[in-house]
């Protein structure tokens, strides 16, 4: 059986996905999955053992240059769509755009029933239907709707990402123990308070721990340099690629991470974390993995699932919920692995 997978960003979206790939590679003999996926992450899906090629869509810089859909780049991805004949066309994104290009795929169409898509106009293309309770997590609703789709009772063994540590290696591994802060998200009401962040990078300092500062676009390269600032044990990291941060992940004695995609990598690559969450709810979207800690603010309007802050009352912090979700609780909760040995 061959599968094509529509789920294109954002990056934990995509993470998210890898256990239903393994789910039914481990129920259907010989299924072999291809994947339709935002550019920017394109190495993801390649990296599970079941997946034979990633094609590449890069529909975030079309809508910036929508020229491009006219171009080379369009008609080599829409050629590569169609390449093969497919068993199955899974969209597990549920927007419209993911349904049109499940429609130009050459296989029958697979995804969320209106009640269960993102975007319910969404269904009214696939020739296959199923209905999930929105109230589950990404993961768990993904790997039903790939079971239901299938033909394969549905899994209750816990999710399993298919990722292997070993094939994530540094060239240059630090002789001290390092932790890896992932600071930066592209929601404003993600990000966690630098000031808090100084105080977490102090205290690691304190343990003799050094701290590694990723980044992805000029602004959050910007934060991490200021993050960094009267801190000799805590470095921005080069621009890397996913498969190096892996690595970085991979070889980490912990990581602490806002709601952002390598939050959800350190999870799936089982590296012990803590993960903050304010404006988005851990029990949908959260980390889920081995060895995972998940703090929720305890505050009137989270989770808001709002890129803005729109709260109104005092707060010494902003955005406002993470007044709840101090750097003592944060950094009490690593500890716990830390002196316990976990790490």
């Amino acid at each position: 059986m061959r599968v094509l997978i529509i789920k294109m960003t954002s990056m934990g979206d995509v993470l998210h996905t890898l256990p239903a790939v393994t789910d039914a590679h481990n129920n259907i003999t010989g299924i072999r999955f291809d994947w339709v996926v935002e550019k920017a992450f394109v190495e993801i899906p390649g990296w599970h053992s079941a997946v034979d090629r990633s094609i590449p869509l890069s529909l975030r810089n079309w809508r910036r240059a929508p020229g491009q859909w006219l171009g080379g780049e369009v008609r080599k991805a829409l050629h590569d769509l169609r390449k093969e004949k497919y068993d199955y066309v899974i969209d597990a994104q549920g927007l419209f755009k993911s349904a049109a290009i499940a429609c130009l795929a050459r296989g029958k169409s697979a995804g969320y029933s209106p009640d269960s898509a993102r975007e319910p106009l969404a269904a009214r293309i696939y020739s296959h239907h199923t209905s999930i309770p929105g109230h589950l997590h990404a993961i768990d609703r993904t790997r039903l709707l790939f079971a239901h789709t299938l033909g394969y009772e549905p899994p209750q063994a816990k999710p399993d990402y298919g990722l292997s540590r070993d094939d994530f290696s540094m060239t240059h591994v630090p002789t001290q123990p390092y932790l890896v802060f992932n600071h930066a998200s592209a929601w404003s009401t993600k990000c966690w308070p630098e000031a808090y962040w100084h105080d977490l990078i102090r205290r690691a300092g304190d343990r003799d721990l050094k701290v590694l500062l990723p980044w992805g676009d000029e602004s959050e390269r910007k934060r991490a340099t200021r993050l960094t600032q009267g801190h000799q044990h805590a470095d921005v990291l080069p621009r890397m690629k996913l498969n190096q941060l892996a690595a970085v992940l991979t070889h980490a004695t912990a990581a602490v991470s806002v709601d952002t995609g390598l939050g959800h990598l350190a999870a799936a690559l089982s590296t012990p974390a803590v993960s903050i969450y304010g404006a988005t709810d851990p029990e949908r979207t959260g980390t889920v993995g081995e060895n995972q800690r998940r703090i929720g603010a305890s505050f009137e309007c989270s989770p808001c699932l709002s890129r803005q802050c729109t709260y109104n009352g005092p707060s010494e912090v902003t955005p406002a919920c993470y007044s709840t979700v101090s750097p003592d609780r944060v950094w009490g909760t690593l500890l716990s692995y830390i002196d316990r040995g976990d790490i």
